[in-house]
């Protein structure tokens, strides 16, 4: 009986931490030294900040580059920082610094935050989690600050590189480029583009495959987990900038005006940044609606487990079209790599995306009633980009009611906290059923 009760703790210290982060968060956002005009954020819009940014969703009810001070920005950037790679994993590295050891409990939280599947080696991988984030984000921001030096003063680039480097790692889309921009003015930018896009992804493979790949040169294999989304990912990647390609081609307010490059790289960076990072070179409410329905998808999918990012997950996407592949065939096992998917895994993968699309479709139908003179798309898109902590924004956002705001805030704490929690609780060991019911038939199709 003890034991279970202490198995039931992780979930709820992981929510009650990402809500704590929130609120100190907001808190320092409504100090008058946090924004430019000394008057500091109203509690409300200073809450949807600093959720959006522990969420590392990037929705944004104020501009961040002309609203707050370089104060209100660095308290996001923190924000950002940690909820991207997890409170927890903070905490390790603290104590690893502090020289303290990693209780049990410690270790079975940063299982949990991580999504990892064993325990075995979970420390490590928290201490090298944050040596591939500084590495990465340090050559990011190396490489942004020079692209940025050309066009502003060096101590401002060094500081939008950095910025930008950080925010795009950790899949937030929080920019400083001024009212709602984001990155628009580097379109037809292949450094800029470029840069961008590997941060976005390789912050969104998650750390568990990183550390394969770094690891390869000893193991010299990877396992079923690396190869789904490292192939799943590229494939999303394809398509998503082909499909955008595309149906782009002709709008005079996009892609058209474009030489060839600048086509493709815009068509590029908008398939990527769907993966939930946020930023786009693109004006998103100038889309058509076949791109915008493409981007819906490629948002609700997400990113890949263990990452800063969010959605269903590229593995949860892959393991049920797996399914409906082998239900086609009239095979019962679904198979990838000559390796047999567990039911359990495939039975947690349609939870999850129940759970996803039931969270989605309710806050949509509740935003249609509250927010007035706005269309289902715009609707639609906002919630998705919540769910799936995108930060992607038709212009609804700083739109939106009291209502709205929450009901927004709401689903970016559920997207990047639920499906963790959700995850963890299907795992626990669960004693069998003393009998089993007869079978029964229904019809399905």
């Amino acid at each position: 009986m003890q034991r279970k009760k202490f198995l039931l703790d992780p979930p709820k210290i992981l929510v009650l931490g990402f809500a704590s982060i929130i609120l100190i968060g907001a808190l320092f956002l409504t100090l008058p030294a946090a924004t430019t005009n000394g008057q500091g954020l109203p509690f409300l819009n200073a809450l949807f900040t600093a959720t959006s940014a522990t969420c590392v969703t990037g929705l944004v009810v104020v501009d961040t580059g002309t609203t707050f001070s370089v104060f209100g920005q660095v308290v996001i950037l923190s924000m950002i920082q940690v909820g991207g790679l997890g409170f927890m994993t903070f905490a390790t590295f603290f104590a690893f610094l502090l020289g303290k050891k990693i209780s049990l409990k410690e270790r079975i939280l940063l299982q949990e935050s991580l999504n990892n599947l064993s325990m075995e080696g979970i420390v490590r991988l928290a201490k090298r989690i944050i040596i591939f984030t500084a590495v990465i984000e340090l050559l990011g921001a190396l490489i942004l600050s020079i692209r940025f030096s050309f066009d502003m003063p060096l101590k401002k680039a060094i500081y939008y590189g950095i910025f930008h480097s950080i925010s795009n790692f950790n899949n937030a889309g929080f920019d400083l480029m001024g009212e709602f921009h984001s990155l628009t003015g580097y379109v037809d930018d292949p450094t800029v583009t470029l840069t961008v896009c590997s941060l976005i992804i390789l912050g969104g493979i998650g750390f568990i495959v990183m550390n394969e790949l770094y690891e390869y040169h000893v193991n010299r294999r990877v396992s079923l987990h690396t190869k789904i989304v490292l192939i799943t990912s590229a494939i999303l990647v394809i398509i998503g900038t082909i499909g955008i390609f595309f149906l782009e081609y002709s709008n005079q307010l996009t892609l058209k005006p474009l030489t060839l490059s600048g086509k493709i790289l815009g068509s590029l960076f908008q398939s990527v940044t769907a993966r939930t990072a946020g930023a786009n070179t693109l004006s998103i409410g100038d889309l058509t609606q076949s791109s915008l329905l493409l981007m819906i998808l490629l948002m609700f999918i997400g990113a890949s487990p263990g990452s800063t990012g969010g959605g269903i997950k590229t593995t949860t996407f892959t393991t049920l079209i797996g399914a409906v592949w082998s239900q086609i065939r009239g095979k019962e096992d679904v198979i990838f790599y000559r390796q047999r998917i567990e039911y359990e895994t495939i039975y947690k993968a349609l939870t999850v995306t129940i759970s996803g699309l039931f969270l989605v479709m309710l806050m949509t139908l509740i935003l249609t009633i509250t927010e007035k003179g706005h269309d289902f798309l715009t609707i639609l898109f906002e919630v998705t980009s919540a769910f799936a902590t995108v930060g992607l924004s038709m212009g609804l956002t700083p739109e939106l009611s009291h209502i709205g705001k929450v009901l927004i805030m709401l689903t970016m704490f559920a997207g990047r906290v639920g499906p963790l929690t959700i995850a963890f609780a299907v795992t626990m060991r669960r004693n069998p059923d003393p009998f089993r019911y007869p079978k029964g038939k229904i019809m399905i199709g």
